[in-house]
């Protein structure tokens, strides 16, 4: 029997579960271009200021994110150049491993959209 998952690997648990949203997935896609204003990512999004903004701030707890005040406007940007080397090594396996993460019957895109999988 497994026993709890090992204290050392939280962080890392944590960081995947940060990266685990597809629109934070997509905010952190556009800020790899560059910085960016919530509107601006309402826009490429189409989702609500409020939606952005949640997301947002999920990343900058996380400190993946930071924001730059410039005069009533925040500029949001990654901290971390690594996020990028993390993303390309994902795509990297997720063409390795072709449609079976798609299929998984816990974290695939089509149990989310019918609501099907396991535990998140």
């Amino acid at each position: 029997m497994a026993g709890p998952p090992r204290r050392e690997l939280m962080p890392a648990a944590a960081l995947f579960h940060s990266l685990s949203d597809a629109t934070r997935l997509a905010i952190v896609q556009r800020l790899a271009a560059g910085e960016a204003r919530v509107v601006d990512l309402t826009e490429r999004l189409g989702l609500a200021q409020s939606t952005v903004s949640a997301h947002l701030a999920c990343l900058r707890d996380c400190g993946l994110v930071a924001g730059r005040p410039e005069g009533r406007q925040m500029f949001y940007s990654l901290t971390r150049p690594e996020l990028m080397d993390l993303l390309a090594a994902a795509e990297t396996l997720l063409a390795a491993t072709g449609s079976a993460v798609a299929l998984c019957p816990n974290y695939s895109t089509a149990a989310e959209a019918g609501n099907l999988g396991g535990a998140r």
